[in-house]
């Protein structure tokens, strides 16, 4: 029994240092390819070209982060439904998700911050450190199936956008797109029955079934698709970049950002974008990134925490009140 306690310990491990090990080498050739993007950038013309953007683009960019955070507090209400608590409130998913997203992925310590932030909304309403612990699985796994299915979609459509990123041909990227689709299928086809779950013992997960699977692709296609709409609508149009490529790009750079565990993806997605995206409007492209990086992660960021401390303040009043 000892020897399997310590055998299972090490496999753990090995895995923690595989997994710290990739992320720094994501991170590491993330700025290395940074540095090189940004040699020569004129700053000033950086700061024109973030003063030439449209007031109407601007204004249209938040809209589109507002409904790409309005559907990320559908994460939690499905995940919510999934493990039996369906009987709480979409406020309450709606609070524990705006307040523990922005903040974790902020830090960049996302399970450890996402789970606290969601312990401290959750609890009150009865769901303990499992629950919490589901809730969070539930919510990863709609953010994979949602970026998955749309890298694949989008590859098939602009497999040359890619290219610049991961230096494969376009041939293998669709192929690589198809492999991607075909999992997801087979994962559809695992969980229709309803019966399906992962894990076992108390720390059991029920996930999704087939038909609630849809919703969850569903729910991360918006959330991405919003997302790098928001950034798409900055583009000026002298810089020809289409909508595909834009995709494609952004969710690579997401993906690759969120796997770097760095906070807010810094570096990882923003050499990810100037790569893909890059080209003679260095300058123009940097502008568009700097004013995403203040709509999409630090207004949110900035907000989630005054209304996290603003709750956990209302609610040390209270219990003042009652004592």
């Amino acid at each position: 029994m000892l020897r399997n306690i310590i055998d299972v310990m090490r496999h753990r491990l090995t895995l923690r240092i595989l997994g710290i090990a990739v992320s720094l080498a994501i991170a590491v050739i993330a700025f290395l390819a940074l540095n090189k993007a940004l040699k020569g950038v004129d700053i000033d013309k950086v700061l024109v070209a973030m003063r030439m953007v449209e007031p109407m683009a601007i204004a249209l960019s938040l809209a589109l982060v507002a409904i790409s955070y309005g559907s990320l507090t559908l994460y939690d209400w499905l995940a919510l439904k999934v493990i039996g608590r369906g009987d709480l409130p979409y406020r309450v998913a709606a609070l524990a998700n705006f307040t523990s997203y922005p903040i974790a992925h902020g830090v960049g310590a996302v399970l450890l911050i996402s789970s606290a932030v969601r312990y401290r909304i959750y609890a009150p309403h009865g769901i303990g450190p499992g629950g919490v612990a589901r809730i969070c699985f539930l919510t990863g796994m709609t953010f994979w199936l949602g970026n998955l299915t749309a890298l694949a979609l989008s590859t098939l459509y602009a497999p040359d956008a890619i290219s610049k990123i991961d230096q494969l041909a376009p041939e293998v990227n669709r192929a690589i797109a198809i492999t991607i689709l075909l999992g997801i299928v087979g994962y559809v086809f695992w969980t229709w029955n309803g019966t399906r779950a992962i894990g076992g013992g108390q720390w059991s997960v029920p996930v999704p079934s087939g038909r609630n699977v849809f919703l969850q692709i569903g729910i991360g296609l918006v959330d991405l698709g919003a997302a790098a709409l928001s950034m798409y609508v900055l583009i000026p149009e002298t810089m020809d970049v289409s909508l595909a490529q834009v995709i494609v790009v952004f969710i690579a750079a997401t993906l690759l950002g969120f796997a770097s565990h760095a906070p807010a993806g810094i570096g990882v997605f923003d050499a990810t974008i100037l790569i893909g995206l890059g080209g003679e409007h260095t300058e123009q492209l940097l502008a568009v990134l700097l004013l995403f990086r203040l709509f999409y992660h630090l207004i949110p960021f900035v907000l989630s925490l005054a209304l996290f401390g603003g709750v956990e303040a209302y609610r040390n009043v209270t219990k003042k009140k009652l004592a």
